[in-house]
């Protein structure tokens, strides 16, 4: 019975709030200017969004919890927080290579101890090794890659203007479910620049709506969640990432997306095979996606391994198939383990959300990144590895394009800024952090509304939205 609910609510989950990560598309209503030799200059503009006022005036009772909000001083704190951002990108040069370095040794060790492996019999350590390697790849190499952490420096392919960019490359630098290129816009530019507000693709909270609303019985609810682990990224992440890609081809050639078709609804793997979704499989061509996004990595990793190991004369079809089952069950636990150190960094009851959009670096923008966010236990590198250096998202989301290293030597500086300025930074345990994340899953609990009328009439994005200069997955100027 358990098991029909929670095939229910996964078949008709309304299509805008699928899965928990990146169901809204502010692309859709976004105005793309070609600029200059190969940059393009995107300024989003939310066109559903209030107009807001000249002047807000703060006279919202604050709740205890927000009384450090009355008393902030947003531009003493934005320049603290600017001045140590520019002078840890001003230290950051070939130690952050050679760390880089390290980093991506760990994950070839990985893909080593996985790939000499595979074709024993399913064991813990070759099924650990194997998702370690697909976990790296992503996390820490493409992540801090695409976002231009290392584009300062000579660190070889991993700068973000060509790194897994074109099949080749995607082969080479990054192969998983996630075009490199969609994954660019949805994350680096969408989530970064409009974090938990109404446009951010990955609010938690707006995404589960059908499960937090579903008359079902708790347990439903949290069994629900726990069957989206361990298939979230094909299943969802992938389809949906490459419809904000093509939605933003779709703005940019100056062609009228069809009209039956919503671009802040999710698209995925099922939707795809919804005949009735005419408009999204016009948008999101259903070949395209299975041959060209998902294709790589099915054919690459699960097809080609096994079918090079059948080749072995007489044992080939045995070592092909426990091969297959330690792939499937890496997926499934690099599936995991991505949900949990991803997922939970920005919800939870002591989160924050946002009702309008304010300009990158202000004291505002750099206020919401930090109680937007939440670290994990950090400060060495095994520890710092385990958590796909996301324990230190609170960095992150200030500085985007830092490297590793820079996050970890700048962690405790920009810690201590927060408690000179009563600005709140939270850092837990990521199974505590995943506990707070399911409850507002379930809709348990909800997370904190901002009071934004405190914050600095003059930090507000207005009616624009949010502009960035961009060139490929590089964010170069923001504001």
């Amino acid at each position: 019975m358990v098991a029909r609910r929670i095939a229910l609510l996964l078949a008709f989950a309304p299509s805008s709030t699928a899965f928990g990560v990146g169901s809204k598309s502010p692309l859709a209503k976004a105005k793309l200017v070609a600029g200059s030799g190969n940059k393009m200059v995107a300024t989003a503009i939310p066109m559903d969004a209030p107009a807001l006022p000249t002047e807000k005036v703060a006279s919202r009772a604050l709740d205890p919890k927000d009384a450090w909000i009355a008393d902030l001083d947003y531009d003493a704190f934005g320049n603290d927080v600017a001045a140590l951002g520019k002078e840890l990108l001003s230290e950051t040069g070939a130690e952050d290579v050679e760390h880089l370095n390290k980093i991506v040794r760990w994950r070839n060790l990985a893909a080593l101890v996985g790939l000499s492996t595979v074709w024993t019999t399913p064991n813990p350590l070759t099924i650990a090794a194997l998702s370690a390697w697909t976990y790296a790849s992503w996390t820490m190499v493409a992540h801090h890659t695409c976002h231009g952490g290392y584009n300062r420096v000579e660190a070889g392919r991993f700068n973000s203007r060509n790194f897994a960019i074109g099949l080749v490359n995607r082969c080479v630098d990054w192969l998983d479910w996630m075009q490199p290129e969609a994954w660019n816009i949805e994350h680096n530019r969408l989530h970064h620049y409009r974090l938990n507000e109404s446009h951010d693709p990955d609010l938690v909270q707006d995404n589960l709506s059908f499960l937090r609303d579903a008359d079902v019985p708790l347990a439903v609810k949290y069994a629900t969640v726990a069957t989206l682990l361990p298939v979230w990224k094909w299943l969802y992440y992938a389809p949906n990432t490459y419809k904000e890609l093509k939605t933003n081809e779709w703005i940019k050639s100056g062609r009228e997306l069809p009209k039956d078709f919503d671009p802040k609804q999710a698209v995925t793997v099922m939707s795809m095979l919804d005949p009735s979704r005419k408009g999204a499989r016009e948008v999101v061509k259903p070949l395209d996606l299975f041959f060209n996004v998902m294709g790589p990595m099915l054919f690459g990793r699960f097809v080609l391994v096994p079918s090079l190991l059948a080749l072995v004369p007489g044992a080939g079809p045995s070592l092909a198939a426990h091969a297959l089952v330690n792939l499937l069950l890496a997926e499934l636990l690099t599936n995991i383990h991505a949900f949990v150190t991803i997922v939970t960094n920005h919800a939870g009851e002591d989160m924050y959300t946002f009702d309008d959009a304010v300009k990158p670096k202000t004291g505002s923008f750099y206020v919401r990144q930090v109680v937007g966010s939440a670290n994990y236990p950090a400060g060495s590198d095994p520890i710092d590895f385990s958590h796909g250096f996301l324990n230190y998202q609170i960095e992150h989301h200030v500085w985007p394009d830092l490297s590793m290293l820079r996050y970890q030597r700048g962690a405790p500086r920009l810690k201590a800024i927060c408690e000179k300025h009563g600005v709140p930074y939270v850092q837990e345990n990521v199974f505590e952090r995943l506990r707070k994340t399911a409850d507002v899953m379930v809709g348990r609990r909800s997370m904190r509304a901002f009071p934004t009328e405190f914050e600095p009439e003059k930090d507000k994005a207005g009616a624009a939205g949010v502009s960035w200069k961009t060139t490929d997955g590089a964010i170069d100027n923001s504001g």
